[in-house]
């Protein structure tokens, strides 16, 4: 079967590592990249020996699918043009800026029959998939994601930067209606939020508190989930995970009994398996695993809280 023909539009920090998937793909023929840096865009294609530009529009008719991987505004333009020209994409996280952007999205996705998948990386974590099979019904839940302070995605908050990440893990683990946001967070090194804490409420009773850091001296990327009869920790940067069940039993004195286990976990490339199910949608012609709708309902959330946390902000200056 012929390999699918791919483009990496922007081959900044993370673009590059799309690149590299792509080239290293047996299911994909790296075609070409671009970028608006003419030296970053030939240093790429150069090392992977294929054609190199500065403008999107040039993977037009030589493509059919591709990354997008450009800040965040930039986002709804170059996806809306790749897809009115019947290009699949793989769109990078947050997957636009506003509501009616993403909803522009779907539907023209939806008109032409194309795939639109949304970066949410954390998706495709061997961490996250071990725990499938365990966990029933989360009754609460607590993330910590917590980085250092880098130069890049400052044109966003840390809650469209970093914790969308997880409010999207906790939307699909959940699968219920968000009734209730409180949201607070402050700009530290930037004029955006640069450290937020929330707490959502889902119509299921489940509660999810959930802290987002871009100024931190070291990272965590932890969700902790509890539920009936089981706690679970995921560890997603060493891609391990623990779990105390309690047993129907019960000790001598009553205490209830526990037993805990480290589940061996295959150690996995993220970034590999979501561009591998990306590739296999496009083959296929199948709803990708984290479809445009995904997408637009963790960025509901976030610009929600955003929102919340402006006029909180705005209400005590």
């Amino acid at each position: 079967m012929a390999a699918i023909k791919a483009g990496v539009i922007g081959v900044g920090y993370l673009g590059k590592f799309h690149a590299e998937k792509y080239a290293n793909s047996p299911d994909a023929e790296l075609v070409g990249v671009v970028d608006t840096d003419q030296d970053r865009s030939r240093e790429i294609a150069a090392r992977y020996g294929v054609t190199a530009g500065t403008d999107f529009r040039d993977l037009f008719g030589k493509v059919q699918a591709v990354s997008i991987v450009v800040p965040t505004p930039l986002h709804h333009a170059i996806a809306r043009e790749c897809l009115q020209q019947g290009i699949d994409v793989l769109l990078e996280k947050p997957m636009t800026t506003t509501l009616a952007e993403a909803d522009e999205l779907i539907e023209i996705a939806r008109s032409k029959q194309l795939v639109l998948q949304v970066g949410h990386l954390e998706r495709f974590n061997a961490a996250l998939l071990a725990i499938k099979a365990i966990l029933k019904k989360p009754l609460f839940i607590e993330s910590h994601r917590i980085a250092p302070f880098k130069d890049r995605g400052l044109e966003v908050d840390v809650i469209l930067d970093l914790m969308i990440h997880d409010i999207d893990i906790i939307l699909n683990l959940v699968n219920a209606p968000v009734t209730h946001i409180h949201a607070v967070g402050v700009p530290i090194l930037t004029s955006k939020n640069d450290i937020a804490n929330v707490r959502l409420q889902f119509a299921t009773g489940c509660i999810a508190n959930v802290t987002a850091s871009r100024i931190s001296v070291k990272e965590m990327r932890k969700i902790r989930l509890f539920q009936n009869d089981a706690y679970l920790s995921i560890d997603f940067a060493a891609q391990a995970v623990e779990v105390f069940r309690k047993l129907p039993s019960e000790e001598s004195d009553g205490m209830p009994n526990i037993t805990y286990d480290r589940i061996e976990i295959e150690q996995g490339d993220s970034l590999e398996q979501e561009i591998k199910a990306f590739l296999k949608a496009v083959r296929n012609r199948e709803q990708p695993e984290v479809p445009g709708e995904d997408g637009r309902n963790a960025l509901k959330v976030a610009l929600e809280i955003v929102e919340q946390i402006q006029a909180n902000q705005a209400a005590i200056n």
